[in-house]
């Protein structure tokens, strides 16, 4: 298995495996040179015989903001959809994490948005700072979620719920994701990480067959939602990309982003 990659840091610490997202100043908001590092790790760390489980981690201040805003279309004027049909339209990178055999630990440090959101509760078991917080912000710049939101967020919070999330964009802090169901754990800042691999520790120090085999069964109820929700979730975020609506969403980003 690589690991070099220019985006991703790769550790080993004993049978557990930790990769960190890596765009500290972009708050690891993925554009496409690290979605493709991101796919490729994940389409090869089963074949990796010297870890169990997998930590996914980010850099700096933050866990994910998901795609790179400024790489969308209307950021500069100039419209960038292949590029970024090939991070925002993301079955191939959720699909990739449910492929995944070995059980895989989000280690939430900072902000989770949108598509950052997406990959951390796709994750199997999720463990967050205290001074996280988790948001599917699509809607805020006229973006349909249909990067795997929709799919995964009534899975674990409800159908209400999260209408009400993926409708307004709304932001929850840790402890409120943790009080409805998102996340399975939250711990102060200063004990993530020593809490997050010590849990990792103990599904690594079990049967693996076992562990991913059970891993595999409960997955079939979350891969039976995808495969009825991700073709037609990407086909409108492709229509929405393109809309007017987000171009103005995207230029004002970046014109807010210029004054700050």
């Amino acid at each position: 298995m690589r690991t070099d990659f220019e985006h991703l840091l790769i550790e080993r610490r004993g049978p557990v495996l930790l990769v960190t997202l890596n765009r500290p100043d972009k708050l690891n908001a993925l554009h496409a040179p690290m979605h493709e590092e991101v796919l490729e790790l994940l389409r090869t760390v089963d074949g990796d015989p010297d870890s169990n489980v997998v930590v996914l981690t980010g850099a700096g201040r933050g866990f994910c903001a998901g795609g790179d805003v400024t790489k969308m279309p209307g950021a500069d004027g100039e419209p960038q959809v292949r590029e970024s049909e090939l991070y925002l339209v993301s079955r191939p990178l959720t699909s990739a994490i449910l492929a995944v055999e070995k059980p895989i630990v989000a280690m939430v440090n900072g902000p989770a948005s949108g598509l950052g959101a997406t990959i951390a509760l796709f994750c199997d078991v999720v463990v967050a700072s205290d001074a996280a917080h988790f948001s599917d912000s699509h809607v805020n710049v006229g973006l349909v979620a249909g990067d795997g939101g929709a799919v995964i967020w009534p899975l674990l919070v409800g159908v209400a719920r999260a209408k009400e999330y993926l409708l307004t964009g709304q932001r929850l802090t840790a402890a409120e994701a943790e009080r409805i169901g998102l996340v399975n754990h939250v711990v102060a800042a200063d004990s993530l990480e020593e809490f997050t691999l010590e849990l990792a520790g103990k599904i690594a120090a079990q049967p693996a067959f076992a562990v991913r085999a059970t891993k595999a069964t409960i997955n079939r109820h979350l891969r039976r939602s995808f495969e009825d929700t991700m073709d037609v979730g990407g086909a409108w975020q492709l229509i929405s990309l393109k809309s007017d609506e987000h171009k103005a969403a995207v230029k004002a980003f970046a014109e807010r982003k210029k004054k700050s």
